[in-house]
């Protein structure tokens, strides 16, 4: 059996509704940009950020963009989500009940956020153990064994913390560099632990997974696989893409892996509590 996306005419409540929310903030968050930054708010930063507050959680599952970003990236992180939810999210309602759908919907969101900020607050904490350990010794060397064993860089492609290494190197005995170095290690710390997580990844992957279980071999038409492809298939393969790209780390990938696979896990749980099983056995 293969399937092929519903009409949108047949579209069930709960995700219709998923995506006008969706669309209504993505559109108010490029409108309102010179009026106020709605990420500042409504996306996810970790609990040991000052920008953290308590609703983020779930406001983040529907922001796709913020005012600091281009329109093109955040309409594609958009439309792909939305997409997803479509597509996968449209069955699935129509086989759990729109009141169950939705609640599993919400936890996968909420569990991928959690094991989110659980990831990443081990990562800062081995961050700002590796700042004390170089202000308890701020030398050149210690300064390039930092930099070496933390690749993030908040500050962009010109990043400071690189300019003064290049700067400091010429003169590795000049006491002023220990202090810039400190004074920027700590902005350093302070950038990573602001950056904020938007989107519905972890509840769509989370769907995802949910329609791999439910529908192992059914086969996908998808745009950039142009041959069929079981669904069992297509899901473990992104399992293990999204592991490998999580544990490779690369700079410059903004991309939340960990939640993705938090989504997905937190789909497995939930599946195997509720014990659902499907009206007809064909799949």
């Amino acid at each position: 059996m293969s399937y092929r996306p519903n009409r949108l005419e047949s579209m069930p409540p709960v995700v219709k509704n998923l995506l006008i929310i969706n669309g209504l903030l993505f559109l108010a968050t490029y409108m309102l940009a010179n009026v106020v930054d709605l990420s500042e708010y409504l996306a996810l930063y970790h609990w040991s950020s000052p920008k953290f507050r308590i609703w983020q959680p779930i406001t983040h599952l529907f922001m796709h963009g913020d005012s600091v970003h281009n329109l093109e990236s955040g309409f594609m992180h958009l439309f792909s989500n939305m997409f997803a939810l479509w597509m996968f999210g449209s069955i699935l309602e129509n086989e759990m009940g729109s009141k169950r759908f939705l609640l599993f919907y919400l936890i996968c969101g909420l569990g991928a956020a959690s094991i989110y900020m659980a990831v990443n607050g081990y990562e800062y904490n081995c961050l700002k153990h590796a700042i004390v350990q170089f202000d308890n010794n701020p030398t050149y060397k210690e300064y390039a064994r930092f930099l070496a064993q933390n690749h993030s860089m908040p500050f962009g492609g010109n990043d400071p913390l690189y300019g003064l290494k290049q700067i400091w190197e010429t003169n590795p005995m000049d006491p002023l560099y220990s202090s810039r170095a400190m004074s920027l290690l700590d902005q350093f710390y302070t950038a990573t632990i602001s950056n904020g997580c938007v989107g519905a990844s972890g509840a769509v992957f989370g769907l995802l997974f949910a329609f791999g279980y439910l529908f192992p071999n059914v086969e996908l038409m998808l745009m950039f696989i142009p041959i069929p492809i079981k669904a069992k298939y297509f899901v473990a393969f992104y399992a293990l893409f999204e592991l490998y790209a999580g544990i490779q780390n690369s700079a410059g990938d903004n991309i939340a892996h960990t939640a993705h696979l938090g989504g997905m896990l937190i789909a497995f749980i939930i599946l195997k509590t509720w014990n659902i099983t499907l009206r007809r056995n064909n799949y």
